[in-house]
């Protein structure tokens, strides 16, 4: 029903914002993603929006991208992840995470996210599987590269990258790379970098 929003950024206070649009204030809660990329108050402003309507209220949710809004509808499909588990994960992880722990099927990282355990997470991986992640440059298909990428993210992790860069150096390694050829053309990509 309302699918975006342009107004003025009246205030903040996350996970909720006040937005001014032609004399009516709209409350919306958005994700942390969104929240960093936020104008200063009195500027203005425009979110895509989701409108959900429940029985006990009618909540209105931002998204500064249409990816981070198309996760949300997604998360929020799945039976037993309400809109506030969906805010989280989308807060607690960027897209590029997400695709990723959804690619190499990792629950482990999903379960790093306030709220998420074990058996959500495992729901949230086999749900999304195939939705989500457009696999980014690896072959969810193929167990022996999923297992491949899993063991090359951990080396590069353990080596003192940080997650964002061992994330991106994995993108740029061929899936049919072994642990070891793995490892050599991440840190390779990662020392030009």
């Amino acid at each position: 029903m309302i699918g975006r929003i342009q107004g003025t950024l009246v205030s903040v206070h996350p996970p909720r914002l006040l937005v001014d649009c032609q004399g009516v204030g709209y409350e919306i809660d958005v994700p942390m993603s969104t929240l960093y990329q936020l104008p200063e108050v009195n500027q203005k402003i425009t979110l895509l929006t989701h409108f959900q309507v429940r029985e006990d209220a009618q909540q209105l949710f931002g998204f500064g991208t249409e990816t981070e809004r198309e996760a949300f509808r997604a998360l929020i499909k799945i039976s037993g992840v309400g809109s506030r588990t969906a805010l989280a994960v989308l807060s607690g992880m960027s897209m590029n995470e997400l695709a990723q722990a959804i690619a190499l099927q990792e629950s482990a990282r999903l379960t790093q996210v306030p709220g998420i355990g074990k058996k959500t997470a495992e729901r949230l991986l086999l749900e999304l599987k195939g939705k989500l992640a457009p696999d980014l440059g690896l072959v969810a298909g193929k167990p022996q590269a999923r297992e491949a990428s899993s063991e090359i993210l951990q080396a590069l992790l353990a080596l003192g990258y940080s997650e964002k860069e061992a994330l991106l150096a994995i993108t740029q390694i061929p899936s049919d790379s072994n642990v070891s050829d793995g490892i050599r053309l991440g840190l390779k990509y990662l020392s030009k970098t």
